[in-house]
């Protein structure tokens, strides 16, 4: 049996549409003997006609019918051909807009994308693109060109409207680059959308996106490494995203994207502990302080998982409780639970 959030959880998503828990659970209509996922667009219904279930299949052993708008037996929802197609031209010129003709020209609504965008990832797509040329520009920047030369090249129509959008989104003016920019990147997984920041060379960051801890952790690592993030597409991201979808599908335990894990020698010893802990396996919290020569530190070890910046690759999920049960982890411990389930050949994800 799959963990849920919990009941009021599930029912604030359902309200939410909240697409981070679409594949998380399915809602089944008392009153209509319908299931939906929880991104369904239609009318939403009232708390007590509502139960939840962890699959499609549970919901129809139950006696529900699938929803016809939302396709709940679909596999689960990754980005529409669509919207990948939009993604993709504004990453290959990223100084160059894309207007809405171009996309009306591909039948591409730029109403429908619009929303698509709000809904996966909280911004529209004309603020995903910004993000893009000022990933360019700063990058430029630390290269030696002017911000006039670097206003042009990044397709900004004038350099008070760069300037203003450089210091909102990177917190200070252009002339105080220096330092390295991260390219930032979505990821769509059956847990949730997860947050990854890497270079060409390592991974630094990989967090699902609704944890309370991102900002946090987003802040340590720009002070740890004096970098800016900024959206963007590498080759280190792209290992990420490709192997990520294998391990959800059950093909893949190891991973080999590069990591980059700078913290206090002790959190870089427990990382490193965390790594060691075989795929299918689980750790306790004194034992992990124990095979750290550091016995009476085990809440000194839960804090060092809290603060890993690279979820499900380093596997702080994998830490439990000496009886075997579970605590502590920052996606939310029916994350923690699924993780284990998927590992130990309980579920499936994909």
């Amino acid at each position: 049996m799959l963990t849920m959030p919990p009941p009021s959880r599930m029912y604030q998503a359902l309200l939410d549409r909240d697409a981070s828990f679409d594949g998380v659970f399915y809602v089944a209509v008392k009153t209509t003997r319908i299931f939906c996922r929880p991104t369904c667009p239609a009318r939403k219904p009232k708390r007590e006609n509502v139960e939840y279930f962890a699959e499609p299949r549970e919901a129809v052993y139950a006696g529900y019918r699938a929803c016809k708008r939302c396709r709940p037996l679909d596999r689960i929802q990754q980005m529409p051909d669509w919207v990948r197609t939009a993604v993709e031209m504004a990453e290959a010129l990223p100084e160059d807009r894309v207007t809405e003709q171009q996309l009306r020209d591909l039948e591409i609504s730029p109403e429908r994308l619009r929303r698509w965008f709000q809904a996966h990832y909280g911004m529209s797509f004309q603020s995903f693109q910004r993000g893009l040329r000022l990933g360019q520009a700063f990058d430029q920047l630390r290269r030696g060109q002017s911000v006039l030369e670097a206003t042009a090249d990044s397709g900004f129509r004038s350099t008070s409207g760069f300037r203003e959008a450089f210091q909102r989104s990177f917190g200070g003016p252009p002339s105080a680059t220096g330092g390295p920019i991260f390219a930032m990147r979505w990821i769509e997984t059956p847990l949730g959308a997860m947050v990854a920041v890497a270079d060409e060379n390592s991974l630094y960051l990989l967090e699902f996106a609704d944890r309370p801890m991102l900002a946090t952790q987003m802040k340590t690592l720009q002070k740890r490494y004096g970098c800016s993030v900024a959206p963007g597409l590498n080759d280190v991201l792209r290992t990420t995203e490709e192997e990520l979808q294998s391990y959800f599908a059950g093909t893949l335990q190891e991973f080999s994207v590069p990591l980059d894990t700078k913290g206090t020698d002790f959190q870089v010893a427990v990382w490193a502990r965390l790594k060691l802990i075989p795929y299918g396996q689980t750790l306790s919290y004194g034992q992990m302080a124990k095979d750290l020569d550091r016995v009476d530190a085990q809440r000194a070890v839960g804090k060092a998982n809290g603060d890993n910046r690279i979820a499900i690759i380093i596997p702080c999920h994998r830490v439990v409780r000496s009886d075997g049960s579970l605590c502590g982890y920052g996606g939310g411990l029916w994350r923690k639970k699924r993780l284990i389930e998927l590992e130990q050949g309980q579920a499936t994800l994909l």
